[in-house]
């Protein structure tokens, strides 16, 4: 019988069409998978924990794999040979043993993202965050952000025409944080749609210079109507940065 196990990592997406599968593309998915059918010398088949955009950045990303060997967990150097085979935008931190019906995308109670945004233009930040020149009012985004805690239908930032059976979300936390160069957005929920925070972060930036107001931005959650909301910002500043699950489906 197989065995299953949650493998952890980390990737910088500047150079790969996402995490999932795709023809004639270069993939997170594509390059762990090979990985791991090399070193233990059978095929592996991986399934994350999403799916992220091209260019989107994890910080901690999870995926599942069943393997017939059962003791992974306890080898020594597996995690060595693994990222001295991967390339070095992507390093595994841990494998663990999970229950059979443990699910890297299902089994999840919360994702955390963050969105960073430079103030002032920086060479070596290019590729990790989005440069916006003009002054954004973040007591008045934050304000913003206690209407997204509020709210459970997104569909106004969900992406369009996605195969979604649902558009609620339950989000935990939202709050900007300014740090110097940089602007921080984070938000917590129990899922994300497709382009979601991509779409918020770009409505936020509008309220932020000034050309929505608060009520704007009320009325842009309650139309539950993409097109009324801002454009979505480049994926090169989004991080997915942790996944919560339950203790109970590790052994």
């Amino acid at each position: 019988m197989a065995t299953r196990y949650f493998i952890f990592l980390s990737f910088r997406g500047t150079s790969y069409c996402g995490w999932q599968v795709q023809p004639a593309s270069v993939t997170v998915q594509a390059v762990i998978e090979e990985a791991l059918s090399t070193i233990l010398r059978e095929k592996i088949s991986t399934t994350g924990a999403g799916r992220t955009d091209s260019g989107v950045h994890a910080k901690l990303f999870c995926a599942h794999f069943d393997s017939s060997h059962s003791d992974l967990e306890t080898s020594k150097n597996l995690l060595t040979r693994l990222n001295r085979f991967l390339p070095a935008d992507i390093a595994v931190h841990s494998i663990k043993k999970v229950k059979n019906e443990a699910h890297a995308r299902y089994s999840a109670i919360s994702r955390t993202y963050r969105y960073y945004v430079t103030k002032n233009k920086d060479p070596f930040r290019e590729d990790t965050s989005w440069y916006v020149s003009c002054h954004l009012d973040v007591e008045i985004m934050n304000k913003a952000c206690q209407m997204l805690i509020s709210t459970s239908d997104f569909t106004s930032f969900s992406k369009l025409h996605s195969n979604a059976k649902t558009n609620v979300c339950n989000v935990h936390y939202a709050r900007w944080e300014d740090k110097g160069n940089l602007l921080v957005f984070t938000i917590k929920a129990n899922r994300f749609l497709r382009n979601m925070v991509r779409a918020i972060v770009g409505t936020m930036v509008e309220l932020g210079r000034g050309r929505l107001a608060l009520d704007d931005f009320e009325k842009i959650i309650v139309a539950r109507n993409r097109c009324k909301a801002g454009k979505s910002v480049p994926a090169k500043g989004l991080f997915l940065e942790d996944i919560e699950y339950p203790g109970d489906i590790f052994l």
